[in-house]
């Protein structure tokens, strides 16, 4: 027999060993199973990556099965808050107010993954006419974030949230945005800085970035972009409720996602 075969038959024999009933296992003497031991052992110390490649791929399945845990339960939750994800007034709505298809993005606009996504969405509001877009301003990545989050909240008020937040989004693409930057960016889409520095701390506006904050631990959420997609009449603990996207996802995945619910 040759060594390659002796080992494989080897390995067979000891993972059969870990599973097998005390019954099956008591079958072989005590020199077989030091016999077996010893080729097994021989073999990993000779190939070191057999072992590696085994830990990697046990680690790669628990970590899938952790992942799929989280985002079901997330989509749990999504479906007892359907409301508060897809209906809130105080949010801003751009693409098609009446979309059959809505799509809401937690989002954050110093995160390099929404940053990326920003297009995306774009792409999707011009190529699906009956899609509705809620932003969820969820600014964890500091007082920078927050600020630009409070800006352009305080431009919806003055019309141009969504002029205002791809410009942000561009400058931070680019690595522009500041504190300071974000007033000159509000004032070049038009926006009257003056009232725009008022409205941004306001008590409406700290009442709305809470809420977001609040509706998001409730959701379980760990970061962003976050992404729910349901039909636009969802409603709280609905059978068929909210499709969870935990990051960013491609344009061509995600349209998909909506051709299904009928955008």
């Amino acid at each position: 027999m040759k060594l390659n075969n002796v080992v494989l038959m080897g390995l067979m024999v000891a993972g059969s060993l870990i599973s097998a009933s005390g019954a099956y296992a008591a079958q072989l003497d005590t020199a077989q199973k030091q016999q077996v031991e010893g080729v097994v052992h021989d073999y990993l110390v000779k190939n070191p990556q057999v072992m590696m490649d085994s830990l990697m791929t046990y680690q790669a399945k628990q970590q899938a099965e952790q992942m799929d845990k989280a985002i079901k339960k997330v989509e749990l939750a999504s479906r007892q808050n359907a409301e508060a994800i897809f209906n809130d007034a105080s949010d801003p709505v751009v693409g098609n107010p009446k979309g059959k298809v809505t799509l809401v993005e937690f989002f954050d606009y110093q995160c390099s993954h929404c940053i990326a996504m920003h297009p995306t969405i774009d792409a999707l509001m011009k190529k699906y006419p009956d899609l509705r877009v809620v932003y969820k301003e969820f600014p964890i990545r500091g007082p920078v974030s927050e600020e630009a989050s409070r800006v352009a909240l305080a431009a919806g008020l003055q019309g141009k949230y969504q002029a205002l937040h791809s410009a942000l989004m561009d400058a931070a693409g680019k690595g522009q945005l500041t504190e300071e930057g974000i007033y000159k960016i509000a004032a070049s889409v038009g926006l009257n800085v003056d009232k725009l520095k008022a409205d941004a701390k306001s008590p409406a506006i700290d009442k709305q970035i809470k809420a977001d904050y609040q509706l998001a631990q409730t959701l379980g959420l760990w970061g962003t972009p976050a992404l729910f997609v349901a039909k636009s009449t969802v409603k709280n603990n609905a059978a068929v409720g909210p499709v969870f996207v935990p990051g960013e996802e491609d344009e061509a995945t995600l349209g998909q996602r909506l051709v299904k619910l009928g955008a």
